[in-house]
């Protein structure tokens, strides 16, 4: 005999999603990765799955305080957030990670991590040009470097190894931002992932 809370438990896991992945939004400062990634998760939320957004600058204060933005500090900070998600994504969450992750090598890292625990792995690139990305520049940062107050900004005085071959390119400069997430979300359908 089923009693209500039992039918409420079962309710529950019937509806609650559980494919994880991680989708990785790698892009310039300011080319929408972040707005678009809660755009997405709203939409999966609504639907059941359990997402989570594994902000960049989030992830900077309390994983991986104390690193600067050197090369080998920029790796370790892709290869800890690359790990969180994994670990996310491999029990049954969607982990949205709008991180720049500027260097190649450490994205394939990333990717080659996912592989060999069979955990389902999308990279997006959110491929705005840097003069958009000034245009829009949310934080400022780069109205610092014209200014001469910041050094390093990827894309602009430090290298941005763009994608070969993501699985989606998106040019935010020409859609809304529900248009991009909507085309994250029609690739992650047809793999099954939402």
């Amino acid at each position: 005999m089923t009693t209500p809370q039992t039918q409420t438990t079962q309710t529950i896991q019937e509806t609650d999603v559980t494919t994880g992945a991680t989708v990785w939004l790698t892009g310039l400062p300011s080319a929408g990765k972040t707005t678009i990634a809660h755009e997405l998760a709203g939409r999966l939320r609504a639907e059941g799955h359990r997402v989570e957004v594994l902000d960049g600058d989030e992830i900077r204060e309390f994983l991986s305080a104390g690193l600067g933005f050197s090369r080998e500090d920029r790796h370790t900070n892709v290869q800890r957030i690359g790990f969180v998600a994994e670990l996310l994504a491999r029990n049954g969450v969607l982990a949205l990670v709008p991180v720049i992750a500027p260097y190649q090598d450490s994205r394939e890292a990333v990717r080659k991590r996912h592989q060999a625990n069979g955990t389902a792995y999308v990279e997006i690139h959110v491929a705005t040009p840097v003069e958009v990305c000034s245009e829009r520049d949310v934080k400022g940062l780069y109205a610092k470097q014209a200014a001469g107050e910041l050094t390093g900004l990827t894309g602009v005085d430090d290298p941005y190894e763009a994608p070969e071959s993501p699985d989606l390119r998106i040019e935010s400069q020409n859609q809304t931002v529900q248009e991009s997430a909507a085309s994250v979300y029609a690739l992650l359908s047809e793999r099954g992932l939402a």
